[in-house]
């Protein structure tokens, strides 16, 4: 009977122990998709929205979506197809908004670093140099150098405000220049300025280069992605007449359109894959 009982709270403790193993998992998880959704908000430059308001504008576009088709079409299978079309758009604006602003800041990082530059060579300190871009920089770099000021006059703490700004600008090139900004204050030298125009030179050869490439395969990208949209909308055309989509009622039309579909997302992976240049990674975060 005791070892019965010895038995029994062993298992018990290591239901425990596995239940709280599986819980801090998935809090890990679900901070990994927050930090990554959050990361992505800041690189898009959307500010005042969480990852949980995202989500909810995806799923309730998405539902209200499938219930306009249904309504329309009376197909739940097509009602279904484009809710979850729907549900993706906001993701989508997000990472495309992403794309444009990455392509603004590696076009606006040269002059910015000049501006530095030009600030350090007139005799300005390192701090007072990068809280003037707050207000000489490009425009749309402003706003996280005057939070860099306002945080670095608060707390006096340069390293602290410099990984402020770099959680700020959420960007690559941002990531470089505020490293070598780092690196250049603890060592000292007078290599700053060689070091910020030599930068610049190498930011602006990069950005020529990759504006170059971009522009060659855009129109074949955007050519690629209207042949992929053009049979759903057809399709959604079709179905304000009902009885044009009556057959996809049916299992084997089911079947038909949830393939297609299968296939769809297939050739669109394959083809942003194919197409997709090399992009810089927050290496140094």
């Amino acid at each position: 009977m005791g070892g019965l009982l010895g038995l029994l709270f062993g298992l018990g403790c290591l239901l425990v122990w596995r239940s709280t193993q599986h819980s801090s998992e998935r809090v890990q998880r679900t901070d990994g998709w927050q930090q990554r959704t959050r990361e992505l908000l800041a690189q898009a430059g959307i500010e005042g929205v969480s990852p949980a308001q995202l989500l909810g504008a995806s799923i309730s576009l998405g539902l209200v979506a499938a219930v306009l088709v249904l309504g329309t079409s009376q197909v739940p299978v097509i009602a279904l197809a484009f809710g979850g079309f729907a549900a993706l758009l906001p993701w989508a604006l997000v990472r495309r908004r992403r794309a444009q602003r990455s392509v603004e800041l590696r076009e606006l990082w040269p002059d910015a670093v000049d501006n530095l530059a030009s600030g350090v060579r007139a005799g300005l300190s390192l701090p007072e140099a990068l809280t003037a871009l707050g207000v000489r920089g490009p425009e749309q770099l402003r706003s996280p150098f005057r939070r860099f000021g306002a945080d670095y006059r608060a707390t006096g703490r340069f390293n602290e405000s410099l990984d402020t700004l770099k959680a700020n600008l959420a960007d690559p090139v941002g990531d470089r220049v505020v490293e070598a900004l780092r690196m250049a204050r603890e060592v000292g030298g007078t290599d700053l300025g060689r070091l910020l125009r030599t930068l610049s030179g190498f930011l602006r050869e990069d950005a020529r280069t990759r504006a170059e490439l971009e522009t060659r395969q855009g129109w074949t990208v955007n050519a690629a992605r209207l042949a992929l949209a053009a049979p759903w909308l057809i399709l959604l055309l079709l179905a304000t007449k009902p009885q044009a989509v009556e057959a996809y009622n049916q299992p084997a039309g089911a079947v038909v359109l949830l393939a297609g579909g299968g296939v769809s997302f297939l050739a669109y992976r394959v083809m942003i894959r194919i197409a997709r240049l090399p992009s810089e990674r927050r290496v140094l975060r």
